[in-house]
């Protein structure tokens, strides 16, 4: 049933750039009505075509739905980055406070880093299981369990504050918040590339996956801002009053639109395990989950370079501290060097992101093998730059690492769902493996630490070189990437189809084009008899009915781009 905020408007004056059919009434078919109708929401957007046929009974024919776009998507987007930034907070939270937190509580350092390494192993978990939720009760219903063990996650670590408490008592209950937050931080992660798919056409999914992916990045700088606020029991008060207060953004969020924006957009979502099976190959042709081989080989080297490059940020992040200071840096200027990644990051993804929706739109490949090897480079030179007296040199390369690396992020995202056709299992996946490898790089680096008696003592030299030739060997597997967009490929042909099945007529009365002895006319119709003596459609003609038959067709909002 055509959507019911758009009526249809009748008009003599057709409009530049999108499809206008005059109302045109013969006195030869008095029973015969061409109406037209303005679109009245944006002209990207497609809505649908409806034809209908209204016999004896006044009942309407089948109706057939395309494209459109809403602007209550821009609703949920917001939904999705306020909940992603305070979901990224946790995890980072206690990191500039790890002393304050330490003598409060009356736990060990080590303690106080499980605060966050315990978010990264339940991440994973929790990642691949978000898919399972989503294909079986949408994207919705996902979001609700998020909120929900945000809001438990900051009242049970508030819990813990409470002096009265045993530090081991205390301590659990931290722990468990800490817990309950590592569930809901993947759900708003892995979401978002499902969730552009479903709202957002082509010229806008790319951004949308961009400004989700970094929203838990820039949450998580300014958990580090807001933590050391006060006592260490009053910063853990001041978390869960903020994830209460933004909780309410849940209600932004819908699972799908009535129509959908694009042909992927309109697929049922395919589940994980059908992406594992088409990985290793155990998919047939016929099924939406086969992959070919060489995007098999494709979304291997894209999960692998995304998990090093994810897990290097996420180490270099943590251990900052321990990777400058020993070199005579102190720790405003080592909290500078993160903040300068992040930061750069970030203001290139918004940069670019828009670039790749409307001018590099078959370009993700190119832009990927360009910006893999400049970051794999980077991270490789901190082998040399950090060093006594370069802090300069240190500040160049963070840039270069942050614009590199953090402009990535949407980039994969996109190309794994243009490569599987499945958009929030492709993104459980690789979010997976990049908190893996964050994991591995956190204890593999720290293990590395030299002793007292190096020079300088306790510097992460090793660290560096670990670092270093792991991103780079993994990075140069890049130039083995095909990426071929074949989800954008067939939303584009869909849609250029659709375009080419719509008709332009001139507003020319029925009576000065002539007509045959059945009532066919010459000028604005063409048409073919065949061999049976029916008369097929050929393209940009619109057929007329027999004399005794009552037909109305209506085009609703329908929009043609023209060069499109």
């Amino acid at each position: 049933m055509a959507p019911q905020d758009h009526a249809p408007v009748s008009t003599s004056q057709p409009r530049t750039g999108a499809l206008s059919i005059s109302r045109v009434q013969s006195e030869s078919y008095p029973g015969t009505i061409i109406a037209d109708t303005i679109q009245l929401a944006r002209q990207i957007s497609i809505s649908h075509v409806e034809e209908a046929k209204q016999g004896p009974d006044n009942s309407d024919a089948e109706q057939v739905p395309i494209y459109r776009l809403y602007r209550r998507r821009f609703a949920g987007l917001f939904g999705f980055i306020l909940l992603g930034l305070v979901t990224g907070m946790p995890w980072p939270w206690f990191g500039p406070i790890s002393n304050e937190t330490s003598g409060e509580f009356a736990i060990s350092i080590d303690q106080v880093n499980w605060l966050g390494n315990i978010i990264c192993c339940v991440y994973i978990p929790v990642s691949l299981l978000v898919p399972l939720l989503c294909t079986r009760f949408g994207i919705r219903r996902c979001a609700d369990v998020g909120v929900v063990m945000l809001l438990v996650s900051g009242w049970v670590r508030y819990a813990g504050s409470i002096t009265s408490l045993s530090p081991e008592s205390a301590y659990a209950l931290l722990f468990l918040g800490q817990f309950f937050s590592a569930i809901s931080q993947p759900v708003f992660q892995v979401l978002g590339p499902k969730y552009s798919e479903m709202w957002f056409d082509l010229k806008g999914r790319t951004t949308a996956t961009m400004v989700i992916a970094i929203a838990n990045p820039i949450g998580g700088a300014l958990g580090q801002l807001l933590s050391p606020l006060g006592t260490a029991r009053h910063s853990v008060l001041v978390l869960a009053i903020v994830s209460t207060a933004v909780a309410p953004a849940l209600f932004l969020i819908e699972s799908e639109p009535p129509s959908p924006p694009t042909y992927a957009g309109s697929k049922a979502p395919q589940s994980l395990y059908s992406l594992l099976l088409a990985m290793v190959g155990k998919v047939r042709p016929s099924d939406p989950a086969y992959m070919a081989p060489h995007e098999r080989l494709d979304f291997t080297i894209i999960t692998l370079i995304f998990g090093v490059l994810v897990g290097a940020t996420n180490a270099l992040t943590i251990l900052s501290a321990q990777y400058f200071e020993p070199e005579g840096y102190d720790d405003v200027t080592s909290g500078l060097f993160g903040a300068t990644l992040l930061s750069s990051g970030i203001l290139g993804s918004v940069v670019t992101a828009p670039l790749f929706d409307w001018v590099l739109t078959h370009h993700l490949g190119i832009t990927l093998k360009i910006l893999v090897p400049m970051a794999a480079g980077a991270w490789l030179s901190l082998i040399w730059a950090v060093k006594p007296h370069n802090t300069g040199g240190i500040f160049a390369i963070m840039v270069i690492i942050g614009v590199c690396s953090i402009t990535m992020l949407p980039i994969a995202l996109e190309l794994g769902a243009e490569l599987t056709r499945n958009a929030h299992g492709s993104a459980a996946i690789l979010w997976c493996v990049g908190n893996a490898f964050g994991i591995i790089f956190i204890l593999a680096e720290g293990a590395l630490r030299a002793s007292w008696t190096a020079s300088p003592p306790y510097n992460m030299h090793a660290a560096f070189i670990l670092h270093g030739v792991f991103v780079m060997v993994l990075g140069s597997s890049v130039f083995f990437v095909r990426a071929k967009q074949a989800r954008r490929e067939m939303d584009e042909r869909m849609a250029q189809n659709l375009h080419s099945s719509h008709v332009e007529i001139e507003a020319v009365p029925m009576d000065k084009q002539g007509a045959t002895d059945s009532g066919q006319s010459r000028r604005s119709i063409e048409k073919g008899a065949g061999k049976d003596g029916s008369i097929p459609e050929r393209e940009n003609s619109i057929p007329l009915p027999e004399k005794s038959a009552d037909v109305r067709m209506e085009v609703i909002d329908a929009t043609v781009h023209p060069n499109s």
